[in-house]
């Protein structure tokens, strides 16, 4: 792989776990970055090589450029992985990451700080003739708030223009509210984002959360990997994740991934990213974000598709040109991906940091598991509290949730709680495995 032998993974858990695996296969060198509380942890240990980062607060490790130019300087690597999360979409960090001399395995940074600004990407997307839901540009005037609001119609939603991920956004119904709402929505996103700027959209209502993954290697070849539907969430956090999306239609699919595609070359991207839609009763779909990284639920794209999406990455980050064209991708079964995260459903989700003092995770035919931990680790209070991901495929629909049905009741954990429960439960429920549910189904769903 012309330019890159060495590859700092500049995160932890599963998705650092995931990067070495990718950069062994390749046959590259794997550096792990740690803080205090991941010192004896499995990407640690799978690693060529580990560099310590700093204390367990992420402000003081995963989210310190210092200490990651500095961990990526002493291991003498090529190139950083960034992964999801933490600084994966900071284009501040990526040029940091290029003026230190170092490949980032990613967009450009103009690119990551154009679709990190929610406006950017909103007159991105117009201008490559990609729909985008009504809305506006970042206002602060509450006068010129409530003009606009009224021309758009409720319900709205107050948006942070630096917000990703699902945060910074605020559903409202009336005038009355919104401006109620604009302050703290304000020093919210300051908080967050450190941008105050807010803008409004319309909240389509019933909508569906479909996605599309990209790959564009930086010479003018842009591909797509197919559509995911990502509707069952809660809190526009995502807990179940099924490709190719149910129910969709055949006309809208070719719309949709054309309509990525044509985002991706717009922009000039590079790398692997994932455009974000909403879809609704009839069809019709929105762009809301694009999301330039590496996706939580690309697993399940992989499984239906045979392309390793981190091995692009890599690939893309020394110099080549894509591996596959778009004729050459095709589709075979369906996939399911289920998070299991220590939560506990009773207690409003709230995070069960501890010790895993027992863990069994499931196997067979068509069942793999991403995890970054083992019996023995510890679910530290400092970051996600992902325990593993349970990715399910089938011939088709019904032998996938077969499979994932069997996974969960194969998977245990004790020590802490889990959100494995509740998927037994969202997994057998008809209305679920009838798809496709809108984004408010499982909060609905849960009273």
């Amino acid at each position: 792989m012309s330019g890159v032998q060495r590859v700092l993974v500049a995160n932890r858990g599963e998705i650092a776990v995931r990067i070495i695996r990718a950069c062994h296969v390749a046959g590259l060198e794997a550096v792990a970055v740690y803080s205090d509380a991941d010192e004896n942890s499995r990407c640690v240990h799978m690693a060529d090589h580990a560099v310590h980062i700093g204390r367990s607060v992420a402000q003081k490790s995963y989210l310190d450029p210092d200490a990651l130019l500095k961990a990526a300087r002493t291991a003498e690597v090529d190139a950083v992985h960034p992964g999801y999360g933490f600084l994966s979409e900071s284009g501040a960090f990526a040029r940091a990451v290029e003026d230190a001399g170092f490949v980032f395995v990613g967009p450009r940074p103009s690119v990551l700080e154009q679709m990190g600004d929610k406006a950017a990407a909103r007159a991105a997307a117009t201008a490559a003739g990609v729909p985008v839901v009504p809305g506006t540009e970042p206002i602060d005037d509450p006068e010129d708030i409530r003009r606009l609001a009224d021309e758009i119609g409720f319900p709205l939603l107050l948006k942070a223009a630096a917000g990703g991920g699902g945060r910074g956004i605020r559903p409202v119904s009336s005038v009355d509210e919104l401006l109620d709402a604009l302050p703290a929505a304000q020093a919210e996103a300051r908080s967050a984002f450190g941008d105050p700027a807010i803008y409004l959209e319309r909240a389509i209502q019933h909508a569906r959360h479909v996605e599309v993954q990209v790959l564009a290697d930086g010479h003018g070849n842009v591909v797509h990997l197919f559509e995911r539907d990502c509707s069952v969430q809660r809190r526009r956090q995502k807990l179940i994740e099924e490709a190719p999306a149910p129910g969709l239609s055949e006309e809208t699919r070719q719309a949709i991934t054309a309509a990525a595609v044509r985002l991706a070359e717009h922009v000039d991207y590079r790398g692997a990213g994932t455009v974000e839609f909403l879809v609704d009763d009839a069809g019709e779909f929105y762009f809301i974000e694009m999301n330039a990284r590496v996706q939580v639920e690309h697993p399940i794209t992989e499984v239906v598709t045979g392309v390793d999406v981190v091995a692009e990455q890599l690939r893309i980050a020394g110099g080549e040109r894509l591996a596959r064209d778009q004729e050459s991708i095709t589709r075979r079964g369906v996939a399911v991906e289920l998070r299991i995260n220590a939560e506990d459903p009773e207690r409003d989700f709230a995070p069960t940091p501890g010790e895993i003092t027992e863990l069994v995770l499931p196997g067979g035919p068509g069942v793999r598991v991403d995890t970054g931990i083992t019996q023995g680790d510890r679910i530290s209070p400092f970051y996600d509290s992902l325990i593993a991901k349970l990715i399910c495929w089938g011939e088709d629909r019904e032998q996938a949730y077969a499979r994932a049905r069997q996974a969960l009741a194969e998977f245990h954990v004790e020590g802490v709680s889990s959100t494995a429960g509740l998927h037994r439960t969202l997994i057998t429920d008809p209305e679920l495995t009838a798809g496709p549910v809108h984004t408010k189904w499982l909060e609905e769903r849960l009273g």
